[in-house]
């Protein structure tokens, strides 16, 4: 056989051919694929390995090349060029041609998933192997993947799951080597890195037992038991009264890019060419461009992460229980391009805390171990495998903002989100003012975000009845956050998050990002209830126009008593009979494309003028588009142009491509058009979601595009995580269960 490939540029084609006809010349001589001695010039055929960790030794490496006798893969310890040594040919290909051909999971798989090497190449071995002799159509590890997976899908009880495979071996050729049992498939899988941890838990969500408190039995902060109290009050020993499944999130980041293609993509920030003006990625964003500037050794190594999180609560029961509540966390990765990083494939679930409460403000006690693996990979992990480029490199990654409903927002970050103080941006200054009548507190004044020299700084009566000479609150920044609490401020801030242990996070300019979903939502919500008096969602009422009266402005609009009802003079934003039933038909007639939103129709109530069972992308498609249609001929036209501009306003927003010149006259016509709403809706009508409109320009400016923060991607994967439920009693084992079969089956194609 010739030789002289080995000495030949590792670039080359002759080298490339050089070595498939070498490991077809092994597998023919020594009849495996998985135990075969590695020539490389590190293993020096010493270690055996797979065939595709082989050949990327010889790649990366370089073989041997005093190694000219091969001794260990077949040849006689005398050189022949006999040509019966050579691989048998079929059609012109090896009758073991497989080899290179095999899967992508074998040509780029070479790393360290795990803590035994060897038990790794093993498993990548079962990608080549068999699944009984003479079987073509699937391996030992295909098998077992299908398997698990229709485990997972059918909610099979481990017990169940092991005589299955003890049927299937029974049932297959001898020599098939299907797993006997539940601990061997898991073992395989787990050396795949597909596993995940159960933390036990304090009931009360006081602590994880981990660390110092792994052998405790009682909780130290509250006292009570580890255990499970039984119907009979008798504590169960062994069984946890609660449980966290932890997904560690670093050895899944050595498996991205452990694939050529994934590899390639994580770099793509890096190798596009950027528009001047224009931001279509967070890449162009200020706040990765600051992680770039205040860190270079981060910022110069494109394949350095960055991360954001998200978590939101859902009901893994659907409509069988309102109270039960499951969290979990995910992390999507920004390094991938604007059609892969918001996807399913790449959203990461880290951790799932079970129900049936909410963690609420101690969600920080379930992040601890997430947030001891994010300081890792700041400090950095060596020596991880990148398939794409052949080399091996130290992996950093950085959080860079959190993405939550609002609610969820304060739990995260330990702001305030109710009450006077409500902003988490404006803070102290937050433009609070109290109805004395509908007994909620309303967020006006929003003049004070208008050049001081606007003239609706003067006006009175059209407002609140007193002229307007503030400036807009400056947004604190993260230093001034962390002094804040650390120096025990409880007016704004609950706690100090557990993000602050980050080293970076005081740094960025935002930190925790608002979710332009839900505000759309509420505020479309208002809108609509407003317009059409959908009860429950109408802000208007007896008690809103005695608000009126008590601020002093629009006295003509104050409730007429009769002796038998109360009359509420018409307003600018009410609408007669005839007009709601116009708007309601309006919507009832419109046609758009399939897809494009669900079936509007189905949404009204023509009987009772409503708009019943709106959803979150219901009132994006209404604010976006439809709203201003229907009401084009209706409403008096100041209240109409204010909710016309409004929704233009979002519209502009959600853009995929963000005009950086054009954001200051964006924020400039939001103000404007909050101060029109407030001239023509009541106060009741502002609470805190709609205020927070006039924040959202500001975020856009410092992290880009909004459809990279908005919670739609998490939202439609809380569904998919609601669907992996079969046994109703364990929903969140059942949910990682499937979570970790679906990864094998992605990682395995």
């Amino acid at each position: 056989m010739d030789k002289s490939w080995m000495h030949s540029d590792r670039r080359s084609k002759a080298y490339e051919l050089g070595v498939e006809a070498f490991l077809n010349f092994a597998v023919e001589n020594l009849l495996t694929t998985t135990h075969i001695r590695c020539p490389c010039v590190k293993c020096v055929n010493l270690k055996l390995f797979g065939v595709g960790i082989i050949r990327d030794h010889v790649y990366f490496n370089g073989i041997d090349q005093s190694y000219k006798n091969w001794t260990f893969h077949g040849e006689p310890w005398e050189a022949t060029t006999n040509a019966s040594r050579n691989v048998e040919e079929d059609d012109g290909h090896s009758r073991y041609s497989f080899v290179s051909e095999e899967i992508d999971m074998d040509d780029n798989d070479f790393g360290d998933f795990g803590s035994d090497p060897y038990e790794f190449a093993n498993v990548i071995g079962d990608g080549d192997q068999p699944v009984y002799p003479g079987c073509r159509k699937y391996t030992k590890l295909s098998a077992l993947v299908k398997l698990y997976n229709l485990k997972a899908k059918h909610g099979m009880s481990d017990v169940c799951f092991t005589e299955l495979l003890i049927l299937q071996g029974d049932l297959l050729p001898e020599g098939n080597t299907i797993p006997t049992s539940m601990y061997e498939a898991k073992k395989t899988l787990c050396a795949l890195g597909l596993s995940y941890e159960k933390m036990h838990a304090c009931p009360n969500d006081c602590i994880l037992y981990r660390k110092e408190y792994e052998d405790s039995t009682n909780c130290p902060t509250c006292g009570i038991s580890r255990w499970k109290e039984g119907k009979d009050s008798i504590l169960k020993e062994g069984v946890p009264a609660k449980v966290v499944w932890y997904f560690p999130p670093i050895p899944r980041f050595k498996r991205m890019f452990q694939s050529h293609e994934t590899g390639k993509s994580l770099t793509w920030h890096a190798a596009r060419k950027s528009i001047d003006g224009q931001m279509s990625h967070p890449a162009d964003s200020p706040s990765w461009k600051l992680l770039d500037d205040k860190w270079p050794e981060f910022g110069n190594e494109p394949r350095n992460l960055r991360l954001a999180l998200s978590s939101d609560g859902f009901n893994p029961h659907s409509s069988l229980s309102s109270r039960y509540s499951c969290w979990p966390v995910i992390l999507v990765t920004y390094n991938l391009p604007p059609w892969l990083c918001m996807k399913r494939k790449f959203m990461m679930l880290t951790l799932l805390i079970s129900g049936p409460k909410q963690p609420g403000n101690d969600i920080d006690v379930y992040l601890e171990p997430l947030i001891d693996d994010l300081k890792s990979l700041w400090v950095g992990i060596r020596e991880v495998y990148d398939a794409h480029n052949g080399e091996y490199f130290t992996l950093r990654a950085a959080l860079m903002w959190t993405i939550n409903d609002f609610p969820a927002y304060g739990n995260l970050s330990g702001c305030v989100v109710k009450g006077y103080k409500a902003c988490p941006i404006c803070g102290d200054d937050t433009p609070s003012h109290r109805l004395k009548n509908g007994h909620k507190i309303c967020y006006i004044g929003h003049r004070k975000w208008l050049p001081i020299n606007h003239p609706y700084r003067r006006q009175r009566a059209a407002f609140n009845g007193k002229p307007e000479y503030g400036i807009p609150p400056e947004p604190l920044t993260g230093e001034e956050v962390l002094h804040m609490v650390e120096n025990g401020d409880r007016v704004c801030w609950k706690k100090k998050s557990i993000f602050f242990d980050l080293e970076y996070w005081k740094y960025l300019p935002v930190r925790h990002a608002l979710d332009v979903m839900h505000i759309e939502k509420n505020v479309c919500d208002s809108i609509i209830g407003t317009l059409l008096e959908i009860p429950g969602k109408n802000k208007d009422g007896i008690a809103a126009r005695l608000d009126l009266l008590n601020m002093g402005v629009k006295t003509d609009l104050q409730p007429k008593y009769g002796e038998r009802r109360t009359r509420l003079p018409p307003g600018p934003w009410n609408l007669s009979r005839a007009e709601k039933r116009e708007v309601c038909n309006s919507f009832y007639g419109m046609k758009v494309p399939e897809g494009y939103s669900s079936n509007i129709k189905n949404l009204v109530s023509l009987q009772d003028s409503r708009l019943l069972g709106l959803k979150s992308h219901d009132c994006h498609t209404l604010m976006q588009q439809l709203l201003p249609v229907a009401i084009r001929s209706v409403l008096e036209k100041p209240a109409r142009y204010a909710i016309t501009r409004l929704c233009f306003f979002f519209n502009a927003i959600c853009a995929k491509t963000v005009d950086v010149s054009k954001l200051d006259k964006l924020e400039e016509d939001v103000v404007v058009t909050l101060c029109l709403l407030e001239k023509y809706f009541p106060p009741s009508f502002f609470d805190i979601m709609v205020h927070l409109v006039v924040h959202l320009v500001r975020e856009v400016r410092l992290c880009g595009p909004v459809y990279f923060r908005w919670m739609y991607p998490f939202e439609r994967y809380m569904k998919v995580l609601k669907g992996y439920v079969q046994n109703r009693t364990r929903p969140e084992g059942c949910i990682a269960e499937r979570y970790i079969a679906e990864e094998a089956v992605e990682f395995c194609t």
